[in-house]
């Protein structure tokens, strides 16, 4: 049985930071799921907001959400401050594995 853990609080609270030394200290994949985004994208997060707005934002982050939990039965995730507030993000979160407020 794997291990999931979601990291969330406000923006700058050091969901990352402490995301990567967890990670790296039970030996088990890091994501940021703002870093993905990013990278799936190729656009900045302000980018996407301003382009395609917010809802376009969510739904991409909710499609990242769960195709990252669904493909590693462990991970650590570092979630965007919003994340736990759309769709219904959070109970899928605690479904999958333990949710953190830092």
């Amino acid at each position: 049985m794997g291990v999931r853990i979601y990291l969330i609080g406000f923006m700058g609270s050091g969901k990352t930071h402490w995301g990567r030394l967890l990670g790296e200290k039970l030996g088990i994949r890091f994501f940021d799921l703002d870093e993905q985004i990013i990278a799936q994208t190729g656009k900045p997060i302000a980018q996407i907001f301003a382009e395609e707005g917010e809802e376009q934002f969510r739904l991409l982050e909710k499609e990242i959400l769960y195709i990252l939990t669904e493909s590693h039965e462990s991970l650590v995730m570092s979630c965007g401050g919003g994340t736990p507030c759309y769709f219904n993000n959070i109970d899928f979160m605690k479904q999958a594995g333990t949710v953190v407020w830092i």
